[in-house]
């Protein structure tokens, strides 16, 4: 991405006077930050977004951060097909943000002994199961920590998305953990430096959690909490939610409980039951590779679903529809034909898999 197109974008990121949801829109229509400009210069203040856009620019470059806009291919494609994703994003790591598989755990600040035991065994079940997984979560107290310390003790990539700039860890106890994430996954944000970590920017971000994932699991939550919030996004965006059942009458149990007595979350209680429910196949599923010599007669763009998916199998609709460029309506047609020759096989969560 060329650092004049990253200079605009981030400027219309910070436009007062104009909602997250204009900018977006305005973006989504032009395509570039730049465009916007050229077509919107009168627009109130853009001299100041212009001049912190420039401080911006000075400080990515010092502490080597990428940047990813909406026309970035590494921008996650997941997130992208959300109604309300971040034009931009800044991020810290190496964790390829479009992996395979993605999951994000959340659950409570005050987790007790039980909670931080089912993410332990949760996540170490889940390396021998599935070890290509990125784990992502808050970098918060309790739940999000557990999550990412296990994922790393285990050897897995995880990403962090903070609700402030990458200029600061919050809370600062988690620094040490952050550090260790930028070489074992990542930090992520949409928000510049200086900003400070304030209660609705918490909120904010968990739509990025959400939005960046194949599907939430809860562990342990209140009846009232964020992991609460990233579940009701993730509900929103189509994707599958997950809760582990706790002890009747206990605080931090009341919050799963009620989302699976009510059927907005499904029940698990081990990396087993997500895998099944996700149709993901583990190690031992998973058949040594095999030539793919013979194709029926396939159209051209049914050539390039199967490519992508020899390429990388068990992808979403969404993700399919942008990686060949095959409008949403049109894929699902090509998708249906696909499953009557026997070439792919639908799978939970929009996700299809290539059997040939």
């Amino acid at each position: 991405m060329e650092s004049e197109e990253i200079y605009y974008t981030i400027a219309l990121s910070r436009l007062s006077g104009i909602s997250q949801a204009m900018s977006a829109e305005a973006y989504r229509t032009l395509g570039s930050g730049k465009a916007v400009y050229e077509q919107h210069r009168e627009l109130a203040h853009w001299d100041d977004a212009l001049h912190r856009a420039a401080a911006e620019m000075e400080f990515i470059t010092k502490n080597n951060i990428r940047v990813l806009t909406m026309q970035d291919d590494d921008y996650p494609a997941r997130l992208r097909e959300c109604p309300d994703a971040p034009i931009i994003l800044y991020y810290k790591g190496e964790a390829d943000l479009n992996q395979r598989h993605i999951i994000n755990i959340v659950g409570t600040r005050h987790c007790t002994s039980y909670g931080q035991d089912l993410v332990r065994r949760f996540i170490t079940d889940l390396r021998q199961l599935c070890p290509d997984v990125l784990i992502v979560s808050g970098l918060a107290y309790g739940i999000d920590i557990c999550a990412h310390r296990h994922a790393l003790e285990m050897g897995f990539e995880t990403v962090g998305v903070l609700a402030h700039g990458l200029d600061q860890i919050y809370p600062p106890h988690h620094r040490d953990t952050a550090a260790e994430m930028v070489n074992h996954g990542g930090l992520l944000t949409e928000y510049v430096s200086q900003t400070q970590a304030l209660p609705n920017n918490f909120r904010q971000r968990n739509r990025i959690v959400a939005g960046i994932s194949d599907a939430t699991v809860l562990v342990e939550s209140a009846i009232k909490g964020g992991g609460l919030i990233t579940c009701r996004i993730a509900q929103e965006y189509g994707r599958d939610v997950f809760a582990f059942p706790g002890a009747v009458g206990m605080p931090y149990s009341e919050g799963c409980n009620k989302m699976i007595r009510n059927n907005t979350a499904a029940l698990i209680t081990s990396a087993q039951d997500l895998m099944e429910s996700m149709g993901w196949q583990t190690l031992k599923q998973q058949p040594e590779a095999v030539e793919r010599e013979l194709f029926p007669d396939l159209s051209p763009e049914e050539k390039a679903v199967v490519t992508l998916l020899q390429q990388t199998n068990d992808l979403q609709l969404n993700i399919i529809s942008v990686k060949t460029n095959i409008p949403i309506g049109q894929l699902t047609a090509l998708l249906f034909s696909l499953e009557m020759k026997g070439v792919v096989k639908s799978l939970a969560g929009g996700t299809y898999h290539l059997l040939m």
